[in-house]
């Protein structure tokens, strides 16, 4: 198997994935230009440190869609290269970092200056997990035949929530901020 480094190397930037993308790139563009950093002071503290980002995800992912360009921002701020591997395309990485023995997405891997993975994030900030299990629970059982339908709604609904709720954006900032901060100590 490939090391994380390595598919972080062979990884498009998160700007040319995000100008690539096929699904959901307008409500994922949408969320970029109008989520505004807050003036906290993060960015500069990451500017003084070597870290480099590598996003594992898939453009139809909903919660990547919102999470995704609320990374890119930071990073960009940062001066920190930010790059993408598709889930996808070669499960090996993604099975080194299960969410409760699933592939969720994304998956955010945090890397030093040597390449070394300190710290993983992802898939969701606990507030919008919360959200999600809200969602799921208030769907009918799957053997139900509405259910495929009734699913289908909530994902649409919960796509929309992702794209106009700025609340949200700043709950995946705060969380990934807790993270990054964790290991700067």
């Amino acid at each position: 198997m490939k090391t994380e480094q390595q598919y972080f190397e062979e990884g498009k930037s998160i700007q040319t994935y995000m100008a690539e993308m096929s699904v959901l790139k307008e409500e994922s563009f949408s969320v970029y230009e109008k989520f505004h950093l807050p003036a906290d002071g993060f960015a500069e503290k990451l500017k003084q440190n070597q870290l480099h980002f590598l996003t594992i995800t898939e453009d139809w992912c909903g919660d990547a869609m919102m999470i995704n360009p609320v990374i890119r921002k930071l990073a960009e701020a940062a001066h920190i290269e930010m790059r993408v591997a598709l889930r996808d395309a070669d499960t090996d990485l993604i099975d080194s970092y299960l969410t409760n023995g699933g592939r969720a997405i994304p998956i955010i891997l945090i890397f030093n200056s040597q390449g070394q993975v300190i710290e993983k994030w992802g898939p969701r900030a606990p507030q919008v997990q919360q959200i999600v299990d809200e969602v799921r629970a208030a769907l009918p059982s799957k053997e139900d035949p509405a259910f495929a339908e009734k699913q289908k709604e909530a994902f649409r609904s919960l796509t929309k929530r992702y794209t106009e709720d700025q609340v949200l954006w700043s709950y995946v900032y705060d969380s990934f901020k807790e993270t990054v901060l964790g290991i700067l100590k």
